[in-house]
């Protein structure tokens, strides 16, 4: 942290949790509370007992997370062909915790890795049928009244300001050039021009699980939105290779446009997080650079 400013992100311990479940849903307070480390960067993560979890915002960038999973997930599941995570209740502030959190079904599994999963295209395809799944369940399935503005979709060109300081940023470690030119086509190629649909919004490797080496589940359905889906194609650059790259696009049918749209916020997201993490997390540092170097590629 930079000297003079200042940290605003609470503190979590087992000794809140507990006490905000205890007086908020008596129900589990004497279930055991375990801490998952490490977790994700915008939650703090506990299993309590077997068959549930706990998620509190380590920030107030993910304070809205709670309430869209707990009011869009359960209407989205019964139509995916891979699990995810079904809320069952949403906590409120208390004991100095300020914002809303969330209680949801346990799901057993382990992360995806480029290292299990890179080279199958069995896995491509299962990511590229659940994508399908999901914009396929198309909005105006809901009725108008449930329309929600933290659904929009953020346009690609609104990060073209942070994405080319980015470039110019990290110019030392890759290819200046190559990225100016893949983030000035991805700017450039039609829009979508079809109905919206489902997207998940942060579809990359640390939201997938497995089970017996097989996905098993998709999680953290923050970035939830309606809109153009090209930002889901990011999987393709964190965790495809090549050969199953080609499979999961196939299997997609996605056009040329909206693949090099993907790129783009493939290219725009993993710079975001290596110029956020990469000079204090080798393991972000290593996932990232393997993204934009992927992107590159196509």
């Amino acid at each position: 942290m930079a000297a003079g400013t200042v940290d605003n992100r609470p503190a979590i311990d087992t000794a809140l949790v507990r006490r905000l479940i205890d007086t908020q849903f008596p129900q589990w307070a004497g279930l055991p509370l375990k801490l998952l480390d490490p977790a994700g960067s915008d939650h703090v993560i506990y299993r309590l007992g077997a068959e549930l979890s706990v998620r509190l915002p380590r920030h107030a960038g993910a304070i809205r997370q709670a309430e869209k999973e707990f009011r869009w997930l359960p209407r989205l599941a019964p139509h995916l062909p891979l699990a995810v995570p079904i809320p069952v209740a949403v906590g409120e502030p208390g004991f100095g915790y300020p914002w809303p959190w969330a209680v949801s079904r346990w799901l057993d599994g382990q992360v995806a890795t480029v290292e299990t999963l890179g080279d199958s295209s069995r896995a491509a395809v299962d990511l590229a049928r659940f994508l399908t799944a999901l914009q396929r369940f198309a909005p105006v399935d809901f009725p108008a009244e449930d329309a929600h503005e933290d659904l929009a979709a953020e346009p690609l060109a609104d990060r073209d300001r942070a994405t080319r300081a980015a470039i110019a940023q990290v110019d030392d470690a890759f290819d200046a050039t190559a990225m100016t030119e893949l983030w000035d086509r991805a700017l450039g190629v039609p829009g979508w021009d079809r109905p919206a649909v489902w997207f998940h919004g942060d579809f990359h490797t640390g939201n997938l699980l497995t089970v017996d080496g097989r996905l098993s589940a998709v999680i953290d359905f923050g970035g939830l939105g309606i809109g153009d889906p090209a930002c889901d194609l990011t999987i393709a650059f964190t965790l495809m290779t090549a050969e199953s790259r080609a499979a999961f696009r196939d299997a997609l049918g996605v056009d040329d446009a909206t693949w090099t749209r993907g790129r783009g916020w493939a290219l725009a997201t993993g710079l975001n997080a290596y110029t956020a993490y990469a000079a204090v997390n080798p393991r972000v540092a290593a996932q990232t650079t393997r993204q934009i170097t992927e992107a590159l590629i196509g």
